[in-house]
């Protein structure tokens, strides 16, 4: 199915859902995009629900379904029904923003980590833990509207680094500056839509309370195969 016949399909859909259950929706939009899951093979997130700065009392969202993700899917699959995923992916999503609408202090929280990234990707100052408060996707995996971030405790900075993205082992060089250390990842072969960027940094100790926090630091480093 191409993109024009999938956003169809989606209007379509949208047009059966309850108008109860679109209260605060902004907007059910589709994207080309194809967004790999950051650690497992051959699993694609088919949708998301993304809050919408606002007041919490009036929380809105904006539901996208990724055309580029059902398709890589229906690729390996030949009898993947377009429709019924796609209607399962849209009202998995508006549950998602009832979710939202019911927890103000997590809409706060999500709002706040996307600031902080924003701050990040302008090198402005930004709090070095931010990414913990964003979308938990996996252990040790979060993501920020189009970035993923996949944190890393380590006791010192290592020379490289492997990692498993999206089923395929990399081995990424640690340049030699200062932790904590936003690296992003290059060259990896499905990339997300936005950036993958990997975080090491120590673990707080007491004697951390009585010293200036560090600022982090960032760089691009292109990966290899393992």
């Amino acid at each position: 199915m191409d993109f024009r016949e999938f956003e169809r399909l989606v209007r379509r859909l949208a047009r059966d859902i309850p108008e109860a259950y679109l209260d605060g929706i902004a907007a059910v939009d589709v994207s080309p995009k194809s967004v790999p899951h950051p650690t497992r093979a051959d699993v694609y997130t088919l949708g998301e629900c993304i809050p919408l700065h606002g007041d919490a009392d009036e929380a809105q969202s904006r539901v996208v379904l990724y055309h580029g993700s059902f398709r890589a899917l229906a690729s390996t699959q030949e009898d993947f029904a377009w429709r019924e995923e796609a209607w399962e992916t849209l009202t998995h999503e508006l549950r998602h923003h009832l979710e939202w609408r019911a927890n103000a202090d997590a809409l706060e929280v999500f709002d706040w980590a996307a600031d902080q990234n924003f701050a990040r990707q302008e090198g402005k100052p930004f709090d070095p833990l931010f990414h913990l408060s964003g979308e938990r996707v996996d252990d040790g995996v979060f993501r920020i509207d189009d970035d993923v971030f996949l944190d890393r405790l380590v006791r010192r900075r290592p020379e490289a680094v492997d990692l498993t993205w999206h089923g395929v082992r990399y081995r990424v060089a640690v340049p030699d500056v200062p932790l904590p250390l936003f690296l992003t990842l290059d060259g990896l072969r499905e990339p997300p839509p936005g950036e993958a960027i990997i975080v090491l940094r120590r673990r707080g100790r007491l004697w951390d309370l009585l010293r200036r926090p560090q600022p982090p630091s960032q760089a691009v480093q292109t990966v290899r195969s393992a």
